[in-house]
């Protein structure tokens, strides 16, 4: 376990201006384009607040679960954590490797053989090239795939472009595991596969951020909770403290 994982969020906020539905219209950007600039009316923009005013401290060790309803602020909060979102306001510092198992198919291309994809996501996700060339082999190997790693993407079965995501998705592990569900992929026998890897990364990552609708997931794997209401914090507890909290809240049906 890496004991230089650290995150430290102070009075992050994430906002991100919305046009409304009538400036998205082509006519009305045609005629702001054929409008001179100074003569322009300002476009009508309404603010989403997606993050308010989030503060976290999170150590080597903690294993922390995001409890909230859809639209809390969960993927966004991960989203921050990944360098994928810069906050509007506030600051995120984030000491050690981040793996990001979320939005898994970004950087992959249909056209491109499996091996191509192999490459051109293990650089999507930060690894060195040198990295993923000597991993190459272990990849393909994991995903059982064979001579079909030759073939571009487009001839793939749903399961078998699975198998490959995963695949590269955790063949380079981080300090920081960030999680938007657990990853469940393939057959009885490569789900078993594909759950033990994912332990081993979590056993060995300095800190994990896990969101998920399921209660047992996260009251066995982590050890702290954050609960999110309308992109603001709550309160944060023990993972058992916060969903009973949750659970309260929605009358007890459930995430």
């Amino acid at each position: 376990m890496s004991a230089s994982a650290h995150i430290l969020l102070q009075k992050v906020s994430v906002e991100f201006p919305i046009l409304s539905f009538r400036e998205r219209s082509l006519r009305r950007r045609f005629m702001r384009a054929v409008t001179p600039f100074k003569a322009r009316p300002q476009a009508p923009t309404h603010i989403v607040s997606a993050l308010n005013d989030v503060s976290l401290d999170i150590r080597a060790g903690d294993r922390v679960a995001l409890v909230g309803a859809n639209g809390a602020g969960k993927t966004t909060l991960l989203r921050v954590l990944a360098g994928i979102y810069h906050p509007t306001s506030g600051s995120a510092d984030v000491s050690g490797r981040c793996l990001s198992l979320f939005d898994l198919a970004a950087g992959f291309d249909e056209e491109a053989t499996g091996y191509e994809n192999i490459m051109r996501r293990g650089l999507v996700v930060g690894a060195r090239r040198a990295e993923i060339e000597a991993r190459r082999a272990e990849i393909a190997d994991f995903t059982e795939l064979g001579d079909k790693l030759d073939l571009p993407l487009r001839t793939y079965s749903s399961g078998m472009l699975l198998r490959l995501i995963f695949a590269v998705a955790t063949a380079v592990e981080g300090e920081i595991v960030l999680l938007d569900e657990w990853i469940g992929v393939g057959d009885q026998q490569f789900r078993r596969k594909a759950r033990q890897r994912l332990d081993d990364i979590v056993a060995r990552a300095g800190i994990l951020v896990l969101a998920s609708h399921d209660i047992d997931l996260l009251k066995n794997t982590c050890n702290r909770a954050v609960l999110l209401q309308q992109g603001r914090i709550v309160t944060t507890g023990t993972v058992d403290e916060i969903i009973d909290r949750y659970l309260a809240g929605t009358g007890g049906a459930g995430t």
